[in-house]
């Protein structure tokens, strides 16, 4: 441990260990005490939240809420509690406080892992499938405020829905999603809107490449949950030959390597067989003995689902063929689908 203590006066020499080591546990409490403050701070408001529109609804059910008066109660809620309490009462904090009880009337459901911040996304669903997979991907995520807010708007919950059936749809919901095999970690589409490209324009592979580098953090946050990054442009020489793989990542739940190789447009029969190529190279002469065989995904604009059915066929690799697009999806239809699934 370094022995100088710097303060707002400069350096302070600290030859003494044992005089180090009392700052240093010092130092710790308060951290540790800042963290749990936080923590408790954070369910004060949630509960505060939560009695608030309890107590709103039970009002409301009791009947007291007539005539004008009834439409007007939020507004004059605002203004009583403002003139008592100060800022904090809008009548939409209000309205999303009562909504917040309609959606979790059950205080033992609300997490303290989540903020109030993180509520009032969850809020804007819906569907209460849907709500509960973002709740439960949260916190098992870690995710911010923004991740979540990315998550919703680009659909997550619908594209994985859709890939899975009746029991699985719920499933996602209940236990949020589920990393097991690799077929868990393909999205068809992959949604990279967030790398800037428009989608009108010519670009180049390179050019969706520097994106998704430059982009990283939100590229991983689209590809799930355990994906490390490895390297671009990783070089596979066989022979007297040196070919690339655009991106390749390490799948830490997985324990296996994840290649990804990038098309600007439809993904060609050839572009499988490089992928294959790819994959045998790593399992012999990358990949460890503890390593689980690598992963394949050719992501591709578009893609000929007969084509690539004939493609893939006879392949032993786990080789995965996926479309991305460059725009958010549209929810309305996605969600549509959804609904159709649900009901047969």
């Amino acid at each position: 441990m370094n022995n100088d203590l710097t303060t707002s006066k400069g350096f302070l020499q600290a030859d003494d260990s044992e005089y180090v080591r009392l700052v240093s546990l010092i130092s710790d409490v308060w951290e540790k005490a800042k963290g749990k403050a936080a923590v408790a701070v954070n369910t004060e408001l949630l509960d505060a939240n939560w009695q608030t529109g309890r107590y709103i609804v039970e009002y409301e059910q009791h009947g007291n809420v007539k005539a004008e008066y009834g439409k007007q109660l939020l507004t004059n809620l605002s203004r009583d509690l403002t003139r008592l309490r100060g800022k904090g009462y809008s009548r939409s904090n209000l309205f999303n406080m009562r909504l917040f009880y309609v959606r979790f009337p059950k205080i033992q459901t609300v997490s303290g892992q989540l903020t109030w911040s993180h509520y009032l996304e969850l809020l804007k669903c819906t569907d209460p499938l849907e709500m509960q997979f973002y709740m439960k991907e949260c916190i098992n995520e870690g995710w911010k405020v923004r991740e979540l807010r990315r998550q919703i708007s680009s659909s997550l919950f619908q594209r994985l829905a859709l890939s899975t059936d009746k029991e699985g749809v719920l499933a996602l919901a209940n236990e949020g999603h589920l990393v097991q095999a690799a077929s868990d970690i393909i999205r068809d589409p992959f949604v990279l809107e967030f790398a800037g490209l428009p989608k009108q324009k010519r670009y180049k592979e390179k050019d969706l490449e520097d994106a998704l580098k430059a982009h990283m953090e939100q590229f991983l946050l689209e590809l799930g949950r355990g994906f490390a990054f490895i390297g671009r442009q990783y070089v596979v020489p066989i022979g007297s030959r040196r070919f690339k793989v655009d991106l390749v990542f390490y799948h830490c739940i997985l324990k296996c390597y994840v290649l990804i190789d990038l098309k600007r447009a439809e993904i060609k029969h050839s572009d499988i067989g490089q992928m294959n190529l790819y994959l045998n190279y790593f399992k012999n002469e990358v990949c460890q003995p503890d390593d689980n065989p690598p992963v394949g995904i050719v992501l591709g604009a578009r893609k000929d689902e007969l084509l690539m059915e004939y493609a893939l066929q006879g392949i032993d690799n786990q080789l995965f063929a996926a479309r991305y697009q460059l725009y958010l999806p549209n929810r309305e239809e996605l969600q549509a689908q959804l609904d159709s699934l649900l009901g047969q």
